[in-house]
């Protein structure tokens, strides 16, 4: 049984809202592949996620679910410059 995803908007996400998201998530695994967020890192992710725009839902969802949570648990530092 598949899971629903939860959209706030209630819209599908177009092809270039998933290209989007897939280019964010590669850039957000590179940054915590090693363990520590940088400053600069943090700062092409803010510009990744604004790159169009618009801030999504599944944007903020995949940054809360691939730094946040890995930060709560201990997984990963964030450097503060």
């Amino acid at each position: 049984m598949a899971m629903k995803r939860y959209q706030p908007n209630g819209t599908p996400l177009s092809e270039a809202d998933k290209a989007e998201l897939a280019q964010l998530k590669r850039l957000l695994e590179r940054a915590i592949a090693d363990g520590i967020l940088t400053a600069d890192e943090m700062a092409q992710i803010k510009q990744q996620i604004r790159a169009d725009g618009k801030v999504t839902y599944e944007e903020l969802e995949l940054y809360r679910q691939l730094v946040e949570e890995k930060i709560y648990q201990g997984l990963l530092v964030r450097e503060i410059s």
